[in-house]
């Protein structure tokens, strides 16, 4: 057994070989440059290291699989541990909004770090976070005020649930099937994939599951009306009087399903929803944590349907890259809570908060939103005429930036081509392009979301790309 002493200096050893020129990424908008079929040794190497001290549960190490270590980051580029540079699809999932390791960004955390790095969460405030929650109060939608300033997603949707129980005095949770909002306790309770369930449902709180509204499997999807997509199944159950689902304090709702497969419901349906709450005394939660900050071609993705939530929790996109989060809700509905009952150490983190303002400031005066709205159309456009050349796509669907395609091995029978569509993602990362973002409740779907930033010359790159893998994968089956 190696001693601590060995273990150290094998490790310092590690650090002393001689690095990889890296490629200088400018400001972000290179196209791919692939030296090394990925994952490259050094990705090897780091595989082998990260699997003798991390757990099963923190990567897909243990699947058998070789990630790609991401060593350097900037715009809508990232650089690998073997010099490989790729243009990335997946904004680090839907987080750096702003451009990877964005400059304005990166000096408001270092200056911030310099000045104040930590101030108690409950007892001792900082400036910084007063102007956050001020920034956030003059952005959200409705009567959207009051913000509770965490650090990830799961935290605000824990905070939401409780906001929500506390408020009305209620206890039981409308979540939809297909949707995720966090592998924290609470937050599992109301995410539906039973493969994280499984093990603890013992543990997990009141909650109902109903349908989403997925209008590409949805077995009664028309045009002309739907009892599922139209939000009929929730007023179903919200109405009879034995249908089991009572003391309903709040529903929670993704505005696109994200781990479900970029699912883009009917407005009808978000609209149906907020009504019935609005009938019923019951809160709408919306979970923005991957729509929020312009990923929609909107500040939000409630605002795509004309409808503003009683609670909205964001994250991912807040600070383009630093770990934060928040959960906004109006005045009245946060005064439900007494002094102290939900704090935590690192409550409105000074560095966070400083990240974050950075962040909206981009994304504010570069326009970004906007220029989300107009990409991700010409993006979709684009993926729209791949479909008619490819018949492993089934439907390309998305809202702004977060654009999807569904693989199907036949379009009448609509069967997952679960397998084809992983072929389809490795032989894109082989020719520079990260898009490893697939999955989908039918482990189906390749779910785009690049950095707001990406150019049109990049996402042509792109569009390339996914033509050439996807005729190679055709051309085997």
């Amino acid at each position: 057994m190696q001693t601590a002493d060995a273990k150290r200096q094998k490790r310092k050893d590690a650090r002393t070989e001689p690095e990889k020129d890296l490629q200088a990424l400018g400001d972000g908008s290179a196209l791919p440059s692939i030296v090394v079929p990925p994952p490259g040794p050094q990705s090897r190497q780091l595989t082998e290291r990260l699997s003798r001290v991390e757990p099963p549960t923190s990567s897909i190490i243990p699947r058998g699989q070789t990630p790609v270590f991401w060593e350097r980051s900037r715009g809508a580029n990232i650089v690998d541990a073997d010099g490989n540079v790729y243009i990335d699809l997946t904004a680090g999932f839907c987080v750096a909004t702003a451009g990877h390791s964005n400059p304005r960004i990166v000096q408001a955390i270092a200056q911030q770090a310099e000045t104040l790095m930590h101030s108690q969460g409950g007892i001792n405030p900082n400036r910084q976070r007063v102007e956050l929650a001020e920034k956030l109060s003059e952005r959200a939608p409705g009567q959207l005020s009051v913000s509770h300033i965490a650090n990830t997603g799961s935290e605000a949707v824990e905070t939401a649930l409780k906001t929500a129980r506390i408020y009305t005095g209620r206890h039981t949770v409308i979540a939809f099937q297909g949707g995720f909002h966090g592998k924290t306790t609470g937050a599992l309770s109301v995410s539906s994939q039973n493969y994280y369930r499984r093990p603890f449902l013992n543990m997990l709180p009141d909650t109902v599951h109903v349908p989403y509204a997925y209008p590409y499997r949805c077995p009664t999807h028309s045009d002309d009306g739907c009892f599922f997509c139209d939000g009929g199944y929730l007023e179903h159950i919200l109405t009879m009087p034995d249908s089991g689902v009572a003391d309903v304090a709040a529903v929670i709702l993704e505005p696109i399903q994200g781990h479900g497969g970029w699912i883009v419901p009917p407005k009808r349906f978000v609209q149906t929803v907020r009504r019935l709450c609005d009938e019923h005394g019951i809160l709408l939660i919306a979970d923005e944590i991957i729509t929020g900050f312009g990923r929609t071609g909107h500040w939000f993705g409630m605002d795509y349907y004309d409808v503003a939530p009683d609670i909205m929790v964001v994250g991912k996109g807040l600070a383009s890259g630093f770990p934060i989060s928040a959960t906004i809700t109006s005045e009245e509905i946060a005064n439900a809570w007494e002094p102290m009952m939900h704090t935590s150490t690192f409550l409105g983190n000074p560095v966070g908060c400083a990240a974050a303002l950075a962040s909206l400031a981009e994304i504010e005066e570069k326009g970004l939103v906007r220029r989300g709205a107009e990409l991700g159309a010409y993006f979709k456009s684009r993926l729209e005429e791949l479909q008619q050349e490819h018949h492993l796509i089934g439907e390309v669907r998305g809202v702004g930036m977060m654009v999807g395609l569904e693989f199907v091995k036949d379009r009448t029978t609509r069967e997952p081509a679960t397998e084809e569509g992983a072929r389809v993602v490795d032989a894109a990362l082989q020719r520079g392009v990260i898009a490893t973002n697939y999955g989908g409740s039918y482990h189906n779907v390749l779910k785009m979301s690049p950095p707001l930033v990406i150019s049109q010359e990049q996402l042509d790159r792109v569009i390339e790309v996914l033509n050439e893998s996807l005729y190679a994968v055709e051309a085997t089956l």
